[in-house]
């Protein structure tokens, strides 16, 4: 066809249309729908731009399969590897795989609002309620003022880690590489993704308390939870915090202690781990690898060395998770606080579930049972699908799949082992952890409908 007039503006007016066309569609997706195809179109880029021969070095790129679980790892904030970061990716597949990880720690629609400011735009009502979902507000108001204090808060958190390692990593690496290290471990770690430069993770630092302490503090203020951070910064006092960061605080506290004091216990008399460290090296080899499971997947020790029961430890704090609106994932502690608060109050003859004189709505209960029941369901299936695809330890399978499903990336050795069936499934489960709990939640708070018609109330025998 020739370009004539005529049909070049018949060429623009098809084009406005299916442009049209394609924003309408757009705009009439729910939140919940926005943000899962937002994660999508991340990852897809993600994984075109790891297939690139400039990403690996043998100068091949990744395959579909491995760019795709790596994509989906890195946007899930996951941390689980097919593929070395440290040697098998270039330092351009580095940087792209820590892209993804700040787009994941932030979140799609908070990385969207990022450039929308930066540019100026004027964030649009429908855009705010999606931020709101996404950063499980509970109110529209405020929302593009916590969206602000989130984009400010993790960049000024990940400067701060970023100094601090570098003032370590510059005594054995040169100057330019202890810069990067740095900045890429700092990110990953405040965004619990658990990717390390270091073929071994951490293991390197396994007595080293100065990188110790700060990478826990960098991934323990990353699963808080930004509004439970911005609460305590306003209000300074635990009595005047509000009952979500109070319960936060709480849970998490509790986690900690029964982790590191758990792991210490049962590793205590394992020559493959501690039995070979010093006294003061188990103390804070404990308190890390108690402490990771809350979605942040670096190890100081072999994961693989350890025993059954810190294997079964590390599965349910890895399935709790950390809090609601933060950088991780898991069924998260206010949940599992929910659960236990309603669970006591049945237990006492309460017919409210009550927790710092405050009474717990119905729908909340409801919600933390629901996505409960949703992740349990969803492990179970994966983990006896994979025992069939599989040739690994049953626990080994398991842990694996909560580790993914929690976006944890903590892993018994078993992940560049999986068949390519394995990999694509355990790719999903990344893919539902970060955004299935979320996607439940957001459709779960849509707007309530009240019902016109209430049914005659019949029991049923429980227990």
């Amino acid at each position: 066809m020739y370009l004539y007039p005529g049909n070049i503006k018949l060429c623009r007016f098809i084009y406005y249309l299916e442009v049209n066309n394609i924003l309408s569609n757009i705009k009439s997706l729910t939140p919940a729908r926005f943000l899962t195809i937002g994660y999508l179109l991340v990852i897809s880029v993600g994984t075109f731009l790891l297939t690139l021969p400039i990403t690996t070095v043998d100068g091949r790129g990744l395959n579909i399969v491995d760019a795709l679980f790596t994509a989906t790892s890195a946007t899930a904030v996951t941390g689980l590897i097919v593929v070395d970061t440290a040697t098998y990716l270039t330092t351009f597949g580095q940087i792209v795989v820590l892209v993804l990880i700040q787009i994941g720690g932030f979140g799609f629609m908070t990385t969207s609002t990022l450039f929308a400011l930066l540019l100026g735009r004027k964030i649009s009502f429908r855009e705010r309620i999606i931020i709101r979902e996404e950063l499980n507000h509970f109110t529209l108001s405020g929302v593009i003022k916590l969206a602000r204090y989130v984009i400010a808060l993790t960049l000024g958190i990940e400067f701060t880690g970023a100094l601090l390692l570098f003032l370590k990593f510059k005594n054995t690496l040169p100057i330019s590489k202890a810069i990067y290290f740095s900045v890429f471990h700092a990110i990953s770690a405040f965004c619990n993704a658990g990717f390390a430069l270091f073929s071994n993770s951490l293991e390197n630092f396994v007595g080293n308390y100065y990188v110790n302490i700060i990478i826990t503090t960098l991934f323990i203020l990353g699963g808080l939870g930004f509004a439970v951070i911005a609460d305590l910064y306003e209000k300074r006092r635990f009595v005047t915090l509000s009952l979500n960061s109070k319960l936060v605080l709480l849970t998490t506290i509790i986690l900690i202690l029964i982790g590191s004091s758990g792991i210490f216990l049962l590793e205590s008399s394992n020559q493959n781990t501690f039995g070979q460290l010093a006294l003061e090296d188990r103390f804070i080899s404990a308190y890390f690898q108690g402490v990771t499971p809350r979605t942040a997947g670096f190890n100081t020790i072999a994961i693989g060395d350890l025993t059954q029961g810190s294997l079964f430890l590390i599965i349910i704090l890895m399935f709790i998770g950390a809090s609601p609106g933060s950088t991780g994932g898991g069924l998260k502690t206010t949940t599992i606080g929910v659960l236990i608060v309603a669970t006591y109050s049945l237990v006492i003859g309460k017919d409210d579930a009550e927790l710092f004189r405050r009474r717990l709505s119905q729908i909340t209960v409801y919600k933390a049972l629901a996505v409960t029941i949703v992740s349990l369901l969803v492990i179970i299936l994966a983990t006896l699908i994979l025992t069939i695809t599989e040739s690994f330890k049953f626990i080994e399978i398991f842990f694996e799949t909560v580790s993914a499903y929690a976006t944890v990336g903590l892993s018994t050795g078993i992940t560049g082992g999986l068949s390519t069936i394995g990999r694509v499934l355990i790719t999903i489960i990344m893919f539902t952890g970060r955004v299935g709990p979320l996607t439940l939640a957001m459709a779960l708070g849509e707007r309530e409908r009240s019902n016109k018609v209430r049914y005659p109330e019949e029991k049923i025998l429980i227990g």
